[in-house]
């Protein structure tokens, strides 16, 4: 009887702890005022980087600012009350742990991108976010075969980075 006791104390305590609902999204951390976000195109100045990388990572950061903030994606280019351009500046394959007689048993992919975001609510301002991020693979595959895959992990490193601003920084 005592042990039923308990058990009853122990789970209406609980009760009034337990959650009302559960979510992924971000829905209080950031002012009110911002309700939309426009995304410019990116500007490519890495001469060694896909013609095509420039779009792919703009739909990635528009995809992972929908999926994981309150934001919707403006209607209207370049409008709303945050707006995003950026560019990538640097594109690059380095050696990485090198073994004896000057073989690297690793390479690594590094992109370098800056981005601006014009907070236009509840009062202007503006945020810089410079990234440098990178993944890494075995010097014995061909860049070609491994690129689409090093560049969804690179990207979704920068989306993070620029969400993270986004919530942590106004």
């Amino acid at each position: 009887m005592k042990l039923i006791c308990c058990l009853i104390i122990i789970l209406l305590s609980l009760d009034s702890c337990w959650p009302t609902s559960i979510s992924f999204k971000d829905t209080g951390s950031m002012p009110e005022e911002w309700k939309t976000f426009s995304i410019s195109p990116l500007e490519n100045n890495a001469p060694n980087a896909p013609i095509s990388y420039s779009a792919q990572l703009a739909d990635e950061i528009r995809d992972g600012i929908q999926n994981n903030t309150r934001l919707k994606l403006s209607t209207t280019p370049n409008s709303g009350e945050i707006r995003i351009e950026g560019v990538i500046t640097s594109y690059s394959i380095s050696p990485i742990a090198l073994q004896p007689g000057d073989n690297a048993a690793k390479n690594r992919l590094t992109i370098n991108s800056n981005y601006k975001i014009n907070i236009l609510a509840p009062k202007e301002q503006e945020m810089i976010v410079s990234c440098s991020r990178f993944s890494d693979y075995n010097s014995s595959q061909d860049i070609g075969s491994v690129e689409t895959e090093l560049l969804k992990d690179i990207n979704k490193q920068v989306v993070q980075d620029i969400i993270n601003k986004l919530l942590s920084n106004w």
